[in-house]
């Protein structure tokens, strides 16, 4: 069992955070529209891979999974 942890947008991710999601957290704060203030990372473990969540919705895994995306076609 591996445990999560949240850190503040922008922040450096702490040392749990697998280096394959650094590059694609540091892409998804760079496409980030809005203020991210008081906005925070979570990572949690789903059947032993990891997801970032931005509490916004945006979610970092194997790519980039933008909540806001109007031409999510589900």
């Amino acid at each position: 069992m591996r445990l999560g942890t949240r850190w503040a947008f922008g922040a450096e991710p702490p040392a749990s955070v697998p280096v394959e999601l650094r590059e694609r957290i540091a892409a998804a704060e760079t496409a980030f529209t809005g203020d991210g203030a008081d906005r925070h990372w979570t990572l949690t473990w789903l059947e032993g891979r990891p997801i970032a969540e931005l509490d916004d919705g945006t979610v970092v895994r194997d790519t980039i999974v933008d909540a806001h995306d109007a031409d999510e076609d589900w």
